[in-house]
């Protein structure tokens, strides 16, 4: 009998990394515990251990907290989404109820953290071959380069894990179109939420001459956008 459930929760999660859309859209229209728990498993152990080799660098107690923060905003961030889309979604064209919008979203996001997770060996492999951190850390091409490969595997997952779902969105909406401009909208609340979130919750990769701790003292201060701008033009600036 255990053997039957397991199977049937690998199948399950099979489908969810295909985002098949007529099964994913039926899950949409009734409230499965035991499947919600399933992404919320997938959102915390995938967005965890990648959470872990970022912080890893600087420290087993980073990696400790940056393996709890991760899932942790990536959990606010589909709450965050799941009011906004529910709201702006049935002006662009798509009657869908709160209940639904949340559960989209979690797909998107349990499909999202999935990729993370498989890409957290690469991130640990690169962390564990990059010199030991120095006072001037921020300074060197090898900081601006992991944070770079952070970003960009961050915003692959993202987008993959929403437009994964885009099929979805075009069975419930009825129409491509519509479908378009839901996801644009989707992906536009992800990344502004998730973003700002993340630099309120930093430090993720840590610096050697500041203690490690789970929040930094004026978490609120300056944005996301600024500092990985700076951050572009500082590392093309090196040879």
């Amino acid at each position: 009998m255990q053997t039957i459930e397991t199977s049937s929760r690998a199948g399950e999660f099979s489908t969810l990394l295909r985002a098949e859309s007529q099964t994913v859209a039926a899950w949409t229209v009734e409230w499965r515990s035991r499947r919600v728990a399933t992404h919320l498993a997938v959102i915390v152990f995938g967005a965890g251990c990648f959470g872990a080799a970022m912080g890893w660098w600087r420290a087993p107690e980073q990696a400790l907290y940056v393996a709890i923060k991760f899932p942790f905003i990536l959990l606010l961030t589909a709450l965050g989404n799941t009011l906004l889309n529910a709201m702006l979604a049935p002006l662009l064209g798509l009657n869908i109820s709160l209940r639904q919008s949340l559960l989209a979203i979690l797909m998107s996001f349990a499909i999202a953290a999935a990729i993370l997770g498989a890409f957290s060996p690469l991130v640990g492999f690169l962390v564990w071959n990059a010199p030991a951190m120095t006072p001037d850390v921020k300074s060197t091409a090898t900081y601006g380069l992991i944070k770079l490969v952070d970003v960009v595997v961050i915003a692959f997952a993202g987008i993959a894990g929403n437009v994964r779902l885009f099929q979805l969105l075009a069975q419930l909406a009825g129409s491509w179109r519509i479908a378009g401009r839901v996801l644009v909208a989707w992906l536009a609340g992800n990344l502004f939420l998730g973003s700002q979130l993340s630099w309120i919750a930093r430090p993720f990769m840590g610096a050697p001459q500041l203690p490690v701790v789970f929040l930094r003292e004026g978490a609120l201060q300056g944005n996301f956008y600024e500092n990985v701008w700076s951050t572009i033009f500082q590392l093309v600036q090196f040879d």
